[in-house]
């Protein structure tokens, strides 16, 4: 048995390190992954395996638009309703949640033309010494009327007493009827002509009959020899000519719709203040605003596009630049007025 000498002073008892187990295997991604929407969507198509190239075939949007959204470069991108779409599409495709996709994108890209929410800690309503200082100024003004008041009753001195003069007898009026004596036959008087009518309506005119009469007058002036009579009523302007509308296309002001690059050709510019709606072959609404003079609209290269407005005149339309007359009221295709491709050479 060994023995104790007293040599050893310190014993190490430590285990050695066990490696530590190797970590799990994260949770696959979802619509909550990455610093934004676009770093989700792509998180979530890589982990499934697929390419851009897969989920443009599925959704029927080009690539470019795809790679777009993964890196959030929205100058690359359509106007925003079309993003909104794209995005939708693309979670639908990766088997997610597309409403909760484009809720996560309006929260990465707010929308410009939506009002900001009011600052935190500010408290609506107005201010309650402002009323505290309204009801003092009423207490003061009525404190002042009712002291006018008591002292003018007081100071006012009291009437004097007017002799009452003796009536005199009514005498009998000669016209006075005789009183009615039970079972005589009497007699009825003239009847009262009827009440003057306040309410009778103004007499009805018939339209156009005013520019009739006064086309009617001017020709029979013409036929005499005699100066025109003078206008009854400013008659409207008539249309202008395709010679006195503008030749090219000038913007004027903003120039809404898709960009030129996947735009028709096609360009409507108002030339008053008026609204237009534009639709797609199944009713869908892609366009619908009251535009201002000088404003115009883009049309996209979509089969079946039709532009609709309501006033005469109020529009021009361009096709590559050039006019094309007025717009008619009504719905109207856009393919009439779109520059068709050149045919290849036999």
């Amino acid at each position: 048995m060994p023995l104790d000498t007293g040599g050893l002073t310190d014993l190490d008892y430590r285990a050695e390190e066990v490696p530590a187990p190797a970590s799990v295997e994260s949770s696959p991604p979802s619509l909550a992954s990455g610093a934004n929407i676009g770093a989700a969507l792509r998180a979530l198509r890589e982990f499934k395996g697929l390419s851009q190239e897969d989920v443009a075939e599925t959704t029927r949007v080009r690539r470019a638009y795809l790679a777009a959204i993964e890196d959030m470069r929205m100058e690359a991108l359509p106007s925003r309703p079309f993003t909104v779409g794209y995005v939708r599409a693309y979670a639908l495709a990766l088997g997610v949640d597309g409403d909760a996709a484009v809720r996560r994108f309006r929260q990465d890209i707010p929308d410009p033309d939506q009002s900001l929410p009011e600052p935190l800690g500010v408290q609506g309503g107005r201010d309650p010494r402002l009323m505290l200082v309204a009801v003092a100024g009423a207490v003061i003004i009525a404190a002042i009327f009712i002291w006018n008041v008591v002292q003018r009753v007081v100071t006012e001195p009291e009437p004097k007493a007017q002799p009452v003069a003796a009536a005199a007898p009514i005498a009998p009026s000669a016209t006075a009827p005789a009183p009615a004596v039970p079972g005589a036959p009497f007699a009825l008087g003239e009847p009262l002509p009827p009440p003057v009518e306040s309410t009778t309506p103004p007499p009805y005119e018939t339209p156009g009959l005013q520019a009739a009469s006064q086309a009617a007058a001017v020709k029979a002036a013409e036929d005499r020899g005699e100066p025109a009579p003078p206008p009854l009523l400013e008659l409207p302007k008539p249309a202008p000519t395709p010679a006195e509308l503008p030749a090219a296309f000038t913007a004027q002001g903003q120039v809404y719709g898709p960009p030129p690059a996947e735009a028709s050709g096609v360009v409507v510019q108002a030339r008053k203040p008026a609204s237009m709606v534009v639709r797609g072959a199944d009713g869908t609404v892609y366009f619908a605003r009251q535009l201002a003079a000088g404003e115009a609209y883009r049309a996209p290269a979509l089969p079946g596009i039709v532009v609709d407005v309501s006033e005469v005149d109020a529009f021009q339309v361009f096709s590559g630049g050039e006019s094309k007359g007025l717009l008619p009221t009504g719905p109207t295709a856009v393919s009439k007025f779109a520059q068709k491709a050149p045919s290849a050479a036999p």
